[in-house]
């Protein structure tokens, strides 16, 4: 029997303002705005998702798993990331092609270089 991948659960200090924050980055809809598990999706009944779940110990180290997004222009989208509220992370990457943000309560993830064209 295959699995279907349902969600990402994510730990909050605040799951409504960060699950807000990441619909904001993503353009995705609240599909459940309980503090105790805020979901975020692409569109309704669109997988996965992104649940938001509260915790009350603070992020101490870094990220044992992070998401990585590729959109059309890296730079314009870190601008309106950062804009929203992201900040530049330094987790040891060095000089790469990638860059390394981190959420209000700090939760890393990258934004990749565009693809590019292809003549499909």
């Amino acid at each position: 029997m295959p699995l279907q991948w349902e969600q990402v659960v994510v730990d909050a200090a605040d799951p409504v303002t960060l699950g807000r924050w990441w619909a904001a980055a993503l353009d995705w809809v609240v599909v459940n705005d309980d503090p105790d598990e805020f979901e975020i999706q692409p569109s309704p009944g669109r997988l996965p998702g992104l649940i938001f779940v509260p915790v009350a110990e603070p992020r101490t180290v870094k990220n044992r798993m992070h998401l990585d997004f590729r959109p059309q222009d890296r730079d314009a989208e870190v601008d309106r990331l950062r804009a929203l509220g992201a900040t530049l992370a330094d987790v040891g990457q060095g000089d790469v092609s990638w860059v390394v943000l981190a959420d209000p309560e700090g939760n890393e993830f990258c934004v990749l270089s565009g693809r590019p064209a292809t003549d499909d």
